[in-house]
């Protein structure tokens, strides 16, 4: 492996250079990771040398032998399979990331990291310039700190569920894993001020995020919301609960969702619809009016958005100005001329995996997928190496 230590920052990967040890599994840590890994870091993932991260086995589907929720989250690292259960092996990990590693970053369960002498207070002893992130599953701190816990749990207990889904209907977990992926997105925020700090002080930090803490604050404006009125949300569907016109309505063939987010574009929509008369009607004059008649207005604009095929619609409303879009299936996305122009699926180095790139670009280039998911353990020959120097 190219000594990543030594590499320089370039325009597409600027944390080159920097070093991370991943104690991550499922999909939070590998998330975090994963960003860090595509911004240029080199990022060793240790794993249990019997299977690996729980998901590699998360399947099917599998691709190359490996499931594809790994492939997504493990690109451009490299895998230490690392049997923590042996003191020597630890030992060897702990010197090897005090002479060598910048960020460390965990989501094992609560007390195994400090029982291993894996923790932050351990290893910032040895080293205070060191970046160690936590990420728990309820915070650092409260009754609950010491639970384990997965997103739809989250989803679940933060309140998440219950705001989502259609009224009178069972709850809803949102599909994609958003509070995994939330709590990897704060960790890599966090890492950076992080950073950004000991670039200017000289000291590393201890960090902590939480999934817990990540679907609170998902649930930012439904607080605010309940806090001053102390009304408890609902479901709403696909709508929104402070904006109406604001949902999917369905045409005579298909769905497509219409954003009216003030009242210049309500005023676009009623013109686009054909009915200039709701503009002389006090119960669509202004949003604080149309959210007090939600039902009223969302049957009339469904009424008729009904009466005509979604295509037709769609080519009124944005020739119109207003902000819509057809309600697409993945296959639906993955064809459509704007996913191919902005260039986002990137294959690997052996064009056997097709994986989605970051959502930034720097200068125009997207930080590129140089490194293939590694195989179970392919680079423990660097802690190996380390080892041997250190003798």
């Amino acid at each position: 492996m190219e000594n990543q230590s030594e590499a320089r920052p370039d325009a597409h990967q600027p944390l080159a250079g920097l070093v991370v040890v991943e104690f991550g599994h499922s999909v939070a840590a590998p998330f975090a990771g994963h960003v860090l890994a595509d911004l240029g870091a080199t990022v060793l993932k240790v794993e249990k040398p019997e299977d690996g991260d729980d998901t590699r086995s998360w399947g099917p589907p599998f691709v190359n032998g490996t499931a594809c929720t790994f492939q997504a989250l493990n690109r451009n690292k490299h895998s230490l399979a690392i049997d923590l259960k042996d003191p020597a092996q630890r030992k060897t990990l702990r010197h090897y990331i005090a002479d060598r590693v910048d960020v460390v970053l965990q989501n094992m369960r609560p007390g195994l990291i400090a029982r291993m002498e894996l923790d932050a207070a351990t290893l910032r002893a040895a080293d205070p310039r060191l970046i160690y992130c936590n990420m728990h599953a309820f915070g650092a701190s409260g009754p609950l700190a010491g639970r384990p816990g997965y997103d739809p749990l989250m989803q679940a207990f933060g309140g998440i569920m219950s705001v989502t889904g259609e009224p009178g209907r069972p709850p809803v977990r949102v599909g994609p894993s958003m509070v995994d992926v939330g709590t990897g997105m704060w960790t890599v925020i966090g890492i950076l001020s992080a950073l950004h700090r000991r670039a200017a002080t000289g000291e590393g930090c201890e960090i902590d995020t939480s999934l817990f803490e990540t679907s609170l604050s998902w649930m930012q404006s439904h607080i605010a919301s309940f806090m001053a009125t102390g009304k408890v949300p609902g479901k709403r569907g696909t709508e929104h609960p402070t904006l109406v016109p604001y949902k999917v309505f369905k045409a005579a063939d298909d769905y497509l969702s219409i954003a009216a987010g003030n009242d210049n574009i309500f005023r676009r929509l009623a013109g686009a619809l054909g009915r200039l008369d709701w503009l002389d009607d006090a119960r669509f004059a202004t949003n604080p009016e149309r959210v007090r008649n939600r039902e009223t207005v969302n049957e009339a604009v469904a009424a008729v958005v009904a009466t005509r095929p979604r295509g037709e619609w769609l080519a009124l409303l944005e020739a119109a100005g207003v902000p819509c879009a057809p309600l697409q299936t993945l296959d639906q996305v993955m064809q459509h001329p704007q996913t191919r122009a902005l260039g986002m699926l990137q294959r690997t180095p052996d064009g056997s995996v097709s994986l989605m790139g970051l959502p930034v670009s720097f200068d125009g280039v997207r930080p590129p997928l140089r490194k293939a998911p590694p195989e179970l353990g392919a680079d423990t020959h660097l802690i190996l190496e380390h080892r041997s120097e250190t003798r």
